[in-house]
């Protein structure tokens, strides 16, 4: 797809423990737009990291809507909230060499936030991609929806992001458009 050389998506903290404690982002919502997000990287071979953390387990696993769409994404286990703190984490971005980095997640105060702003203090652009993420509440989230923007990061939707790349809907690309549009709609 147009534009989208060099582009990795990260998927953060979205795990059966962790997604039904959105504030902001109903389940429902948050698990259609990530099946949505990794459909699209299935798609279009769009390189992922799937970054998982303990909490109310000792087994963390991305939800199944990840697993199922990108069986082959690396899932590394990171025992805090800062995945560039994290080298394997790290290691992982960097073997993508993406200059481009998509990010979504639970919770937009924490992991969205500090990935975010790590990454772009690292040299890459960022996109946040808000109806695959979810933070605690409305205010705090959209604290840190400014911070990150301020810091240079784009905000913006799985819709917005997916036809911004592409120029007609019957080409490949486009028909992976498609298929994500379909997927956020289908709720």
């Amino acid at each position: 797809m147009a534009g989208l050389d060099n582009t990795a998506i990260l998927l953060a903290d979205l795990q059966d423990t962790i997604v039904p404690h959105s504030g902001t982002n109903e389940e429902a919502a948050l698990r259609r737009s990530a099946k949505a997000l990794a459909g699209l990287a299935r798609d279009l071979s769009i390189p992922s990291v799937i970054s998982v953390v303990p909490f109310g387990t000792d087994s963390p696993q991305p939800i199944a809507e990840l697993r199922e769409a990108l069986p082959n994404a690396p899932v590394i286990v990171r025992h805090g909230p800062r995945i560039f703190a994290h080298p394997p984490s790290v290691e992982a971005i960097r073997k993508t060499g993406c200059k481009t980095l998509i990010v979504a997640g639970v919770a937009t105060e924490v992991v969205v936030l500090h990935a975010t702003l790590e990454a772009i203090s690292a040299g890459l652009s960022v996109h946040v991609l808000l109806d695959a993420s979810g933070g605690f509440g409305a205010r705090t989230e959209a604290a840190a929806i400014r911070e990150m923007e301020a810091a240079g990061a784009v905000t913006s939707s799985i819709s917005s992001f997916v036809t911004r790349h592409v120029d007609t809907f019957d080409s490949p690309d486009g028909k992976a458009a498609i298929s994500a549009l379909m997927t956020l709609m289908s709720g």
